[in-house]
């Protein structure tokens, strides 16, 4: 199977995007790499997930800590085939047969083939992309001559990846208690001292990007620093470091979290001392971005599964796609699945442009940025485990069975409501956005904006974006006249509404060329999330409706 060529939406936005060089070259290397994904790849993933999981080997046979990481052969061909495909190095370098660097929609793209055969893929590229920002923007002339030519290999030198280690036991999401240690020496280097909890691509990176308190720091987050630490020495021992164990996790298996010790491990402080929490929220923005991306990878992935499943499952005399009940279903999947594709990828555009533009500040540009990327974050994560959940009931029993992709989907799909920050953190940076930047008047001034240029052909459908627009803005006027408790509690549900008007007018935007399978998504849509929060009853679609979303030119016969 080729996820690529598979994929009509995935191949409309980046013919929309990418100019038209650009998308020539594109779609012949996400062909390839479609290809890949949908093959050899996924059936690596499915040996590594099953019993090629990544192991530590503590001692040497002299009994020395070693604190080596294995990895299957499968997965480290796949680390080296996807790197060289420019995921990571076509942002920092021009692509060969263009002339010029690629961007994160390109990138992005990428990821989101490679996350349908395995998130757990895809979470290494991730760190390797915020460690190669970070040292990218911040750090000394030095340090990147030396690191990013391997952080942005594509093969013509040893690839360096990343890793970001934040969370320590006592802190997780408040980053502000982490204890870990920076220490001057009289040469002016820095060791660091303490322990990081959950530290993924342990000791397959060749570099961590990590926060450490130097001495004297104040407390909480303006106290931290952030410092680059190789994995090992320039003669190839370990760098005043050690891997206490690998944690044994639910789901992506594929990468080696650990528990890793410093013990006066050489670092390099990047850019400000004061400043190393704001740098590392920066990274973790993006690394959002691609948390976002997996997540529309699982639900692509859940869903070409039940669609596939269903066309050729029998049950009562006939192909289980012919029943109603299932039609819905996949219906309402596939229109989601649309829907949070083309939201996402739009945050990729709104991201590349910000990160061309980044030299010039603007609070308002860089907080409606911060905005959406909470919104969709959390929910694509949520809408991944729903989606894996579906494709397990599609399936019924076999569903339940390792034999079949989905319960991976939906173990993997679980991380991705907590890698990056959960669904009540996202919850306070909105709150945060309101309060300090009044976010909220600005996304809806952007709405607004929207609505008034859409020229949709059913009026109807823009006049219930309009209703909406209207009812979320008295909703945040209430929400204002809150006190911070109340707020807290009522700003999720306040997240679910934006997110429902942004993808509903992204979607009615997205059929104003006349394909009419784009004007029944936009509908259907409408229908079934918007109109709910207008106080209204979902409203149901035409079986030939149904059936054009589903690509079925008539019911499938036994």
């Amino acid at each position: 199977m080729n996820f690529y060529k598979k994929d009509d939406v995935l191949q409309s936005i980046l013919k929309d995007v990418l100019d038209q060089e650009t998308f020539a070259w594109a779609d012949r290397e996400l062909t390839e790499f479609g290809e890949l994904c949908g093959g050899e790849f996924d059936e690596r993933a499915a040996y590594t997930d099953r019993d090629g999981q990544p192991k530590l080997l503590k001692y040497d046979k002299y009994g020395n800590d070693q604190s080596f990481i294995w990895l299957n052969e499968g997965y480290r061909k796949t680390v080296e085939e996807t790197y060289n495909r420019g995921i990571v190095g076509y942002l920092y370098k021009d692509i060969p047969t263009l002339g010029k660097k690629g961007n994160y929609v390109y990138s992005f793209a990428q990821g989101y083939l490679l996350s349908q055969t395995e998130p757990g893929f895809y979470c290494p590229v991730t760190l390797t992309m915020a460690a190669a920002y970070l040292i990218d923007n911040y750090a000394s002339q030095n340090l990147k001559v030396k690191y990013m030519p391997h952080l942005a290999s594509t093969g013509e030198t040893e690839l360096f990846e990343g890793a970001t280690f934040l969370t320590e036991r006592q802190g997780g999401s408040d980053v502000g208690a982490n204890e870990t240690k920076a220490v001057l020496e009289a040469d002016g280097t820095y060791r660091l001292y303490g322990e990081k909890y959950f530290a993924s691509n342990a000791g397959a990176c060749g570099v961590a990007t990590v926060l450490a308190r130097t001495e004297g720091a104040p407390e909480g987050t303006k106290g931290l620093s952030l410092f680059l630490v190789p994995w090992r020495k320039e003669g190839g021992s370990l760098n005043g470091l050690s891997v206490r164990r690998l944690k044994d996790k639910l789901g992506v298996r594929a990468v080696p979290s650990a528990e890793v010790e410093f013990n006066g491990a050489e670092a390099y402080l990047i850019g400000e001392k004061e400043q190393g929490f704001y740098y590392m929220m920066e990274a973790l923005n993006l690394s959002r971005i691609c948390n976002a991306v997996a997540s529309v990878g699982i639900m692509r992935r859940a869903y070409t599964e039940a669609v596939s499943y269903a066309a050729e499952r029998d049950a009562f005399g006939q192909k289980i796609i012919n029943y109603p009940m299932v039609q819905d279903s996949l219906v309402r999947m596939a229109v989601k699945l649309e829907a949070e594709t083309v939201s996402v990828f739009e945050l990729a555009r709104i991201y590349d442009e910000w990160c061309e533009g980044r030299e010039i500040p603007s609070e308002e540009k860089d907080g409606l940025l911060r905005m959406l990327i909470a919104l969709l974050k959390s929910e694509t994560a949520e809408q991944a485990i729903h989606f894996a959940h579906e494709a397990i009931e599609m399936h019924g029993g076999n569903g339940y069975i390792e034999d079949f992709v989905t319960p991976r989907l939906l173990r993997d799909a679980q991380v991705l409501t907590v890698w990056e920050g959960t669904a009540n953190i996202l919850g306070l940076e909105v709150l945060r956005l309101i309060k300090k930047y009044n976010m909220d008047d600005l996304f809806l001034q952007l709405m607004e904006k929207e609505i008034a240029a859409l020229s949709f052909y059913d009026k109807a459908m823009i006049e219930c974006a309009d209703q909406a627009l209207v009812l979320l803005k008295n909703e945040f006027a209430e929400l204002k006249l809150m006190n911070e408790f109340e707020k807290t509690r009522n700003i999720k549900e306040l997240q679910k509404k934006m997110v429902t008007l942004f993808e509903s007018v992204l979607l009615l935007k997205r059929a104003e060329n006349g394909d009419e399978k784009r004007e029944i998504t936009a509908t259907i849509y409408i229908k079934d999330k918007l109109l709910p929060n207008l106080g209204e009853q979902k409203q149901s679609w035409s079986l030939e409706e149904g059936l054009k979303i589903l690509g079925i030119k008539e019911p499938v016969k036994r």
